[in-house]
Order: C-alpha cells, then structure tokens, then sequence
C-alpha cells in the first residue's frame, strides 16, 4: 500500500541512483524520472542534485526521505497488525548485523524462522558495530545486533547469545600446546580486525583491564574479516582473537587450534540493540521467535 511514487523516490534516495532504483523496481528509468518529477512539481521543490555521474538528496530532498522512510514504516506496521488479526504474519524488517554474527550465528536463526513465516521478508545489511549503530540512528534499519560493548543513549540493548573470544592459530603451531600466560602476548604476532569491529573492542577491554595496551602489541596487520583473519592464520605462524562461534568448523576438522591462556578469558553477550520508545508489533513479534 506505500503509495508507489513514494516507493521510487525513497528507493532511488536509497541507492543513490536512479539506474539501480528501476532494476529493483522492475520499471525503466525513464520511468523513475517521471515519478520522482511529478513529486517535486506537486512539492514544489528539487528533490535531487546531479554531480557528474552521481546524485544527491537535496535538503528537500533528505527532509522527504525521513518522512518517507516513517510513513513506509507506518504501513508496514499496520499490515502487520491487520494480518495479526486474521492470524496471519506478513511485513518486511530491515535488520543490520555485526559481521561475526551475520555471517555464523544468524543465517540458521533466520532459516528456521522462514521455515514458519514465510510471509514476513527480512532484509539483512552487514557491517560492524559502528556502523550499524549509525544505520540505526538514522532509520536506515529496524533493528541491529551487534557484538560490541560501548552503548549509547539512543538505544536499547537486549540480550541475544552468549559468546566467547578465544586466541586462535594453525593447529600445527610452534607454541600449539604450550602453557601460556597472559603476558606471553607480547611475544606474539597478532592479528586484529578493524577498527569500529565490535570484537575488537571488547579485547582491547579486556586486555586494558589486565594492564595490557593493545598498542603495545606486535599487530601485524588489521583484517576486515573473520574469514580473511583465519585464512592468514593457515598460511602464517601468527595469532589472533577470534569470536569462539566463527572457528567451531575449522576446530572440528583440526585446522585451527585455541590457545589456552592461564587465568584469562573473554566473555561476552551479543546484543540486539532497538531504539528507544516503543516498538512496533512486528520487531516484538519477531524478537519473541528468535
């Protein structure tokens, strides 16, 4: 029911490009053009600025978007509680994951969720905690999970799973079964994820509390990624602190190995993290099914 104009323009305000927002329209971008015209002449303003090959929201432009993105919400919610009333579940819900739990811990959550809701659509963003905190803030998603540690003001944090950082290498390491302290890591060659990585936070967190500066490590380089991070371990005599959900296949066919360190563990909870107020019926539907 989003009246369909305001459906073109708050998806080409999206993507930034009138060319992506026709294929996933499905319309040509003629056709873009003419109904994103027909809203600045109703409005009487501009609503996009050209530069080069690119485009850009006007601030009529960004002040349309916020309501857009409200008023798709709104419709979104109604269906969903009409739906409730006939015993059915449909809507759409926009959720942004930190990448360690996108990539191991939600795919199989989401599969068995399908498995029962097919009609409610989830779209998936991944990117770090940061940067889902800032999706968040800007409407941009409906709700995020994230694995780090600093919280804000404008959220709400509930918990989602346990989980824990271990300190990982190739299986057939020098130092794979020797007794390790927590000072051993200064010896070491480490390699860390990026900044604004939730997992990364919560280690230097860690690490400071024990009067360890993770600054002076021997990090040999940052990677954006578990994967990345444990294919270098392979090919490397290099260690590194890794969520214990991302290795559990590479454990069990003996590739990796955790390294134990004396008297020294982290633990942590994945957080859904919601903004502030209350929520609509299909994020409470779906955070009580998960």
């Amino acid at each position: 029911m989003f009246d369909y104009r305001l459906k073109v323009f708050h998806t080409a305000a999206t993507r930034l490009s009138f060319t992506k927002a026709a294929e996933e329209l499905h319309i040509s971008q003629p056709a873009v053009t003419k109904h994103i015209k027909e809203i600045e002449n109703q409005l009487n303003t501009k609503l996009f600025d050209r530069k080069g090959t690119s485009i850009q929201l006007t601030q009529s432009g960004k002040t349309l978007y916020g309501y857009a993105e409200k008023i798709r919400n709104l419709y979104r919610d109604m269906e969903f509680e009409i739906g409730q009333i006939n015993q059915q579940h449909k809507g759409k819900l926009i959720i942004g994951a930190s990448t360690t739990v996108a990539q191991y811990i939600l795919p199989e959550i989401l599969a068995k969720f399908n498995t029962y809701y097919k009609d409610i659509k989830i779209e998936l963003l991944t990117h770090n905690t940061e940067d889902i905190s800032e999706l968040l803030k800007q409407g941009k998603i409906d709700l995020g999970i994230i694995e780090g540690e600093s919280q804000s003001s404008y959220f709400d944090y509930k918990i989602f799973k346990p989980d824990e950082i271990v300190l990982v290498a190739k299986a057939d390491h020098p130092l794979a079964h020797k007794n390790m302290v927590l000072k051993d890591v200064y010896n070491l060659n480490l390699i860390f994820r990026e900044q604004g990585s939730g997992t990364l936070e919560f280690i230097q967190n860690r690490l400071k509390e024990k009067g360890i500066h993770i600054d002076d490590l021997n990090t040999v380089m940052h990677l954006g990624s578990s994967e990345s991070i444990k294919n270098y371990l392979l090919h490397s005599d290099c260690m590194a602190f890794l969520s214990i959900s991302t290795v559990l296949n590479e454990l069990k066919y003996n590739s990796l190995t955790i390294i134990d360190i004396k008297n020294f563990s982290i633990e942590r909870n994945f957080h859904f993290i919601l903004p502030k107020g209350e929520q609509s019926e299909l994020i409470r539907f779906f955070l009580s099914k998960v």
